[in-house]
């Protein structure tokens, strides 16, 4: 690299290069984008190439740019590790950690317990972001994905959390005024709940067809949570998460002996930040609040 190449300016590379955006750059590193923008600026001439293609989608590296991530990621493991070696290991942990989570598990299991997570490492930004669709990690847009099914490509480092059961759910002023259930074919004649066909982005989000063959969801919605509030209206029976329905006088489970479906949510991440100590550290975190949550994804 050419003479005036300053190291630290890699941390501003890196944080572009993740968020995508100056902005959102600055923002993690608690400065402001015009000093972002210079420090690029001066990478770039210091090592003599471009390192980033501006688009409307945001920042996006270049083949130079996209060589230097590996070697800037790779060193901020290396401080990061070295910090964790010198006291102790949550000093080490600083900056932003993006969690991109579904809804569900997202709202009502993690975001109750996320504050704990927070206080263990107070140098240390956490962002969840609830989607219906997991982003490519890949493309460095987060740290952690939590789904329902682990993706295909190898380079990414995949872990099963815990399985969870699934039951239809329905108001008591809904089941009042239509037909009686008593077996799933008495199920054909009502309405249901459930997600917008064409933006299904997995089978396991398939729920209606595990139920009856030939059922489809009549009221349609990306969103779980507002699945829920219709159903709760009385507008509809849909298939929700048993943690999602249980205890709420809203709802009550509809063939609860004969319906039961189990899906399974995965941790991945990217195989180039999985040793991160950030990265260890959440991951250590969900899984001793899922095993101190004993039975709580199983239970009815």
């Amino acid at each position: 690299m050419r003479r005036g190449f300053d190291w630290n300016d890699l941390r501003y590379f890196l944080a572009v290069a993740q968020v995508g955006t100056l902005t959102g750059a600055a923002r993690r590193l608690g400065t402001d984008h015009a000093t972002v923008s210079r420090r690029i600026s001066a990478l770039e001439a210091a090592i003599g190439a471009k390192l980033f293609e501006r688009t409307p989608q945001g920042y996006l590296p270049t083949l130079s740019g996209e060589r230097l991530v590996a070697h800037a990621e790779a060193m901020a493991a290396e401080a990061e590790a070295a910090t964790e070696g010198l006291g102790r290991p949550e000093a080490g942990i600083t900056g932003t950690l993006r969690i991109n989570t579904l809804e569900g598990f997202g709202n009502f299991f993690l975001a109750p317990r996320i504050g704990r997570f927070v206080a263990q490492h107070p140098r240390l930004r956490v962002e969840l972001v609830m989607i219906q669709q997991i982003v490519a990690l890949s493309r460095r847009e987060g740290d952690v994905a939590i789904g329902i099914e682990p993706p295909k490509e190898n380079r990414f480092v995949t872990e099963r959390l815990t399985d969870y059961r699934l039951g239809l759910w329905a108001s008591p002023a809904y089941l009042a005024g239509r037909p009686a259930i008593q077996r799933r074919a008495d199920l054909a004649g009502h309405v249901f709940v459930g997600y917008v066909d064409d933006l299904l982005f997995t089978r396991g989000l398939d729920y209606l067809d595990d139920v009856l063959q030939g059922l489809e969801a009549r009221i349609q919605t990306s969103s779980l949570v507002t699945q829920r509030a219709i159903t709760e209206a009385g507008h509809g029976i849909c298939v929700l998460p048993n943690f999602m329905a249980r205890g709420r006088p809203g709802l009550v489970p509809v063939l609860p002996d004969d319906v039961r479906l189990t899906r399974s949510y995965w941790l991945f991440t990217h195989g180039d930040i999985a040793d991160s100590a950030r990265v260890r550290a959440v991951v250590r975190f969900v899984r001793e609040e899922i095993a101190a949550a004993g039975d709580w994804f199983g239970a009815a």
